[in-house]
This record gives C-alpha cells, structure tokens and sequence, in this order.
C-alpha cells in the first residue's frame, strides 16, 4: 500500500485532486480531495473516502446521505498528481441532489443549470 502512496504527487498540504467517474458510462460525477490516509482507506474498504477540507476530516462519501461510491478502479495520473475513481455511484453525487456536480454549463454566453434536482437535499441529508 505505501509503495501505491508514494507515487502520489500530494500537494505541500498533503492533498491530491480526485475525480470521480462513474465506472460504465464514463459520467464524470466530481472532483474532490484525498489525503493519503483517504487513500489508503479507499484502497483498503473499497468505499470511496475523501479529505474535507471545510471540516479538517475524512469524508467517507455517503456516510450522511447514503449516497456511496463503492470503487471499482484507482488510476494515478502520468505525473501522479490527480487521481481518478472509477466507480460505481448509488444514488446522486452531488449535495445539491443532482447525479453529478457539473449541473451547470456555459451556453450562449450564460451559465445555464442543465440538470435538475433527483432528491431534495434536506431529504438527502435528514436535515
């Protein structure tokens, strides 16, 4: 595991930008961060966790909403500074309650919202 780690390029403040893709399709559902502990984790459980930034802790995705990614692939990039998840999403990925976070796309000049909510956040998360 640490030799997988170590060929992670992780930013001065131990982060690497992880994107997520669901497996089948090919829909790019997210970019979040991992530290190396989230990685390890990963790798170990097969359940995607990430490094929050806003709480200064680990996120395991879906812990709150039920909305996991259960990994299917971890790719390291050429240069080992962003990783890609290949995975299997339950649900939404977004915590806005839509599939993914790319929901808003330039068009005609305007950011226009091409995605509608699937599941009402406060639903999503019991708030």
């Amino acid at each position: 595991m640490s030799s997988i780690i170590d060929e992670i390029a992780f930013t001065p403040d131990g982060l690497v930008p992880a994107i997520a893709q669901q497996h089948d399709s090919g829909e790019v559902l997210m970019m979040a961060w991992m530290n190396a502990e989230s990685v390890a984790e990963t790798l170990e459980t097969g359940q995607v966790c990430y490094w929050s930034r806003s709480r200064q802790s680990l996120w395991r995705k879906g812990e709150s909403s039920g909305q996991v990614q259960k990994l299917v692939e971890l790719r390291v990039d050429c240069d080992g500074d962003t990783i890609l998840l290949l995975v299997d999403q339950t649900g939404v990925a977004c915590h806005t309650g839509r599939r993914n976070c790319f929901y808003r796309a330039v068009r005609d000049g305007e950011l226009e919202t091409i995605a509608d909510v699937e599941i009402d956040p406060d639903k999503l998360y019991k708030n």
